[in-house]
Order: structure tokens, then C-alpha cells, then sequence
């Protein structure tokens, strides 16, 4: 047999048990930065997705889509600011939001599955009452023991409850859930909400058993700049108190420790500029990122 023909035949071997091991779990896939504008990437996410729900897995992808409406509201003039990393969402943004996420980028995602193979469904936090939530209050610190400061932000939101029964219905039915993370207030307000903690708590409602976050960074990494493969939830705290856990990273490891904390069972901070990166961190014992687990998780 030829080297490559074994190669294949070892790396086949090597998913075996895994492809075992989560059979019939769901694992939530929040998929964003490089690889939703590269079309070589676009591609593989989408097989690596198809080919999860082929053997037996239930994924479910929860998609951001800042650059996109970046892109939309300059080409409509529209002003836009962030605070705190989180764009100031006016009702005329909230609009533009919408119309890109649901109207654009959700449809282009679930075609792309769709004409690879899959089975794709296309809905929003707004869609079978999944995501209620309200507005977000955000605080700024002024130091000197003065009282922090009330930005209003606009229609941001912090999800106050999620039901999953669409996306139960969904998965049973062998779709695959594409979602698009806008939820609906009270009054039935939209509200634009971070696509990690949307991912976040879907992953929690549904006890998943991973959470997937694919970025543009190899994922935490050490003082010296190596990867840290296996970070356990204990350790967290002090790697952000000495600075190794900094900038954008902060709020995706506490999205993962959030998910952790409400019953899932391991989260992944994982390179999406890498071919098929779900596949190699899922089907692999060396991964392409870092996993973050409780400490008596083996």
C-alpha cells in the first residue's frame, strides 16, 4: 500500500473512536472572522459542518457578521461608533443590522451548506420565541472612587432567556441550524446581541457537549507566545490577573467559562484560519486551539 494511502487509511483510524464518542451530541459552532470572508475557508467550514452531522453528531452554527455591516452602513453614510468593543446601535443601524445578518450573511451561510451537501436552516434569535432579551446596560468606570457612568449603547442586548425547542425540532428533523444573533424583547423590540454569547447560551440550554469558537488567533497563548492546548477553568483567574489572558481574548474565555459553568461540557477557542479547523480539533488528539475544561474532565 502506498504511504499516502496508509496516511489516510491512520487519520481515518485516529477519528474512529472519536466520531464514537460524540455520536448524537450537539456541539454549537460560533463561526465569524476570516474564515466567513475567505471563500477557500468558507468552503471548508462548510464540510467540516456537513460532514459532523453525517456521522452523527447534531451541530448547530451561530454566525457573527460585523465586517458586513461595516461595510453596509458605509455605503449608506451611516455613522457608527463602538463602546466598550460594541457598536452603538441607533434604531436606524438596528435596521441595517437585521436586513445584513438576516437578509445577507444567514442566507449566504446556508446556502453554502445547503449546496455542499447539507441541510440547512436559516433563522434568528427572533424566530420560534429562541432568544428574549433586553437592553443592555452598559457601565463605564471613572476611577477615584467615583461612580461608574451609564452609557446608552442603544438596542444592544444581554439575552434573559433562551428556548430551544425550534432548535430541538430542527436538529431531530436532520437540519442543520444556522442562526443569526438578533433576539426580540418583551414588546418585541430587535436587539443586537454578541454572536459569542449567543453561542454561549444556546450551548447552555442544550447542555451541549462542546462550544466552539472559531477566530483569528491560534487561540490562548502562553507568556511566550506557544499555544496553551488544554487550559483548565481554575487556572483562568490568574492568567488573567498576570496579563497572560488580555485584550479580545478576556471576553471569549469568559464566554467559555460562562457555557461551562451552565452544564457544557468542554469549550474551544480554535483557529478558523486553518483548513478545516473544526474537523482537527473534534477528530484529533492534538487539536488546532486551545480547549478550556473543568478540571476532573478528562
Amino acid at each position: 500500500m502506498p504511504n499516502d494511502q496508509k496516511d489516510i487509511a491512520n487519520v481515518l483510524i485516529e477519528a474512529l473512536p472519536y466520531i464514537q464518542r460524540f455520536n448524537g451530541a450537539t456541539i454549537v459552532v460560533k463561526y465569524g472572522g476570516h474564515a466567513m470572508v475567505d471563500e477557500r475557508l468558507k468552503r471548508s467550514f462548510a464540510l467540516d459542518i456537513i460532514l459532523m452531522k453525517y456521522v452523527g453528531m447534531n451541530p448547530i452554527v451561530v454566525h457573527g457578521g460585523g465586517p458586513q455591516i461595516g461595510d453596509f452602513l458605509r455605503k449608506l453614510s451611516i455613522e457608527t461608533e463602538f463602546v466598550g468593543g460594541m457598536r452603538v446601535t441607533d434604531q436606524q443601524t438596528m435596521d441595517v443590522v437585521e436586513m445584513v445578518l438576516m437578509g445577507k450573511v444567514n442566507k449566504e451561510i446556508v446556502t453554502l451548506i445547503n449546496r455542499n451537501g447539507g441541510r440547512a436552516v436559516g433563522l434568528s434569535g427572533k424566530d420560534g420565541f429562541l432568544i428574549t432579551a433586553r437592553k443592555m446596560k452598559y457601565l463605564r468606570e471613572k476611577g477615584n472612587d467615583q461612580p461608574p457612568e451609564i452609557i446608552d449603547i442603544g438596542m444592544v442586548g444581554e439575552i434573559t432567556s433562551v428556548d430551544n425547542r425550534v432548535l430541538m425540532s430542527l436538529t431531530q428533523s436532520g437540519f442543520i441550524p444556522v442562526i443569526a444573533p438578533v433576539g426580540a424583547g418583551e414588546e418585541g423590540e430587535t436587539y443586537n446581541i454578541n454572536a459569542d454569547l449567543v453561542a454561549g447560551h444556546i450551548a447552555a440550554s442544550l447542555n451541549a457537549r462542546k462550544l466552539v469558537l472559531l477566530t483569528d488567533t491560534e487561540g490562548v497563548l502562553s507568556k511566550d507566545k506557544t499555544l496553551i492546548s488544554t487550559l483548565k477553568t481554575e487556572e483562568v483567574d490568574q492568567l488573567v490577573d498576570n496579563g497572560t489572558i488580555k485584550g479580545g481574548m478576556i471576553p471569549k474565555v469568559n464566554c467559555c467559562m460562562e457555557a461551562l459553568k451552565s452544564g457544557v461540557r468542554k469549550a474551544h477557542i480554535i483557529d478558523g484560519r486553518q483548513d478545516h479547523a473544526i474537523l482537527l480539533e473534534i477528530f484529533t488528539k492534538v487539536g488546532v486551539g486551545t480547549e478550556i475544561v473543568h478540571g476532573d474532565e478528562k
